[in-house]
Parts: structure tokens; sequence; C-alpha cells
């Protein structure tokens, strides 16, 4: 059964988020290229878990996510203004590694079409 209130309400959550950690966050420890995959909100509008993929190190990606969790009031009070519900969910970060998964993927596909011998290319 799709709920359109919380479907809405991640859209918008999605686009709020990713302005305010682009543009008010100013941790030195935020990735540049942090980018916000997903948002979940639950049904009683309690919760909102934000995935977030971070592309660089291990080490960037540990910084990024601990840096957006210290700073989760802040982006759930800038929330709270900007969207008018009568309650903001408190948020969660979690970080999605799905991109880097597919990027890994694609080049092994790529790597194997590569050495596929020629007379089979030509067959697919």
């Amino acid at each position: 059964m799709a709920y359109p209130r919380v479907n809405r309400l991640n859209e918008e959550m999605k686009k709020e988020i990713s302005d305010i950690i682009r543009n008010d966050l100013r941790d030195p420890r935020i990735a540049p290229m942090t980018s916000i995959i997903e948002v979940d909100v639950t049904k009683d509008l309690r919760y909102a878990t934000v995935y977030i993929s971070i592309l660089g190190s291990e080490n960037e990606k540990t910084d990024t996510i601990d840096a957006l969790k210290s700073s989760s009031g802040y982006v759930r009070r800038e929330i709270g203004r900007r969207i008018k519900a009568r309650i903001t969910p408190e948020i969660l970060f979690k970080l999605d590694n799905s991109i880097e998964k597919g990027i890994e993927m694609h080049k092994t596909i790529a790597k194997v079409t590569e050495t596929m011998p020629v007379e089979d290319k030509e067959n697919e």
C-alpha cells in the first residue's frame, strides 16, 4: 500500500537536505562528492533514514558520515523551518555503497568482454 503523503515528504526532504548539506553546513570533514541517494520516512513520520553516497577514500567516507551524524540536530531544525509539517522526523544518516558497487560491476563486465574472443562478440 503506497502512502502518497510519505512519498511527497521523502522527495521534499531529499531536496531540502541536499540543499542544507551543499550550502549551509560548513564542516570541513564533509567530502565534496557527497550526494543523497534516497530518504525513507517511516509511516508514523517519526524517523527519516537518509542514504548518503560518498565518492572518495574510506577515511573520507567515515569522516563525512561522522560529520553528518553530529550535525543531524541542525539538519532537523532546518527541515522543521523549511517544511511545514506537524512532526519533524529525526534524521538518521546511513552510508550507501550502491554507486561504488555499480562502478565495480561495470569494470568487471568491461574486463570480461575485452577478454572474449572476437567470434563470440560477433555472435551476440
